[in-house]
């Protein structure tokens, strides 16, 4: 059987369930499921975990965080999850050799059971690579509990986005503000159908900010310029084809974010 190739069933080590009371430890007594039947009687099932459990979904996570308390699920009373009624089991499996959610190339997969609109976002076009494997849900996210907005592991949204895009940190000498705020002013972090994760294709994002009056990068069609080209201004870069250094930048001329 997979369980006893798991940390459940370790019978050489006390702290494991098998090295106490072996099943009995977490389904409780089953004095009741294994005793002699009479003629017609119905064999009382062993309490189970999941969908079908006897036990509520309270009495089920207790039973884990009698051990599983420390740590990362210290956090575990009063979070997200748990104010949700999601049971351990429900995302666990304990009894095969590699629990799913456990395994980076399949956490997301996990996840996504209830968390539908985050892998609608991570099959879009620019998105990050959670899909295969090279990235796991985890890596941003506390599920078992967290003090920070969405569970993340990190204080801020910025500090989370900083663990891998340190380049991205400063302090700058020339900051521009929305990336010093919040990277989701201009990025969405599952996924999106822009490059770079953009909420909006420059210019457009950009103006939301920033008035266009007066300023070359307004949208121009093609009776306005020979040939009937579209506007120089709108292609490659757009706005980052001048403001290339959009996170800041520390260049003494730099004030425009341009080097």
């Amino acid at each position: 059987m997979d369980i006893f190739k798991t940390p459940h069933a370790v019978p050489g080590d006390t702290r494991t369930p098998f090295a106490q009371h072996q099943c009995e430890s977490c389904h409780g007594p089953g004095a009741d499921h294994a005793k002699r039947l009479r003629f017609n009687q119905e064999r009382p099932p062993i309490p189970a975990f999941g969908d079908n459990a006897l036990w509520s979904e309270e009495k089920q996570n207790g039973i884990c965080l009698d051990c599983h308390q420390r740590d990362q699920r210290m956090h575990w009373d009063g979070g997200t999850h748990q104010r949700q009624g999601v049971a351990c089991a429900d995302c666990h499996q304990v009894h095969v050799r590699e629990d799913p959610v456990t395994v980076a190339q399949r956490e997301a997969e996990v996840c996504s059971d209830c968390h539908r609109n985050v892998q609608v976002q991570s099959h879009q076009m620019s998105s990050h690579p959670m899909r295969f494997g090279d990235m796991a849900c985890s890596d941003c996210h506390q599920p078992h509990g967290s003090l920070n907005t969405a569970m993340l592991k990190e204080p801020t949204l910025n500090d989370s986005c900083y663990s891998c895009h340190a380049d991205k940190r400063g302090p700058f000498l020339w900051e521009h503000a929305p990336v010093a705020d919040d990277c989701t002013n201009c990025h969405r972090p599952h996924g999106s159908n822009h490059p770079a994760l953009l909420k909006q294709r420059p210019p457009l994002l950009c103006q939301s900010c920033h008035s266009r009056i007066g300023h070359p990068s307004i949208s121009r069609g093609p009776d306005d310029l020979p040939g009937g080209r579209a506007s120089p201004f709108l292609l490659g870069g757009s706005c980052a084809n001048c403001h290339s250094k959009v996170h800041g930048s520390n260049h003494p001329s730099g004030a425009n974010l341009s080097r």
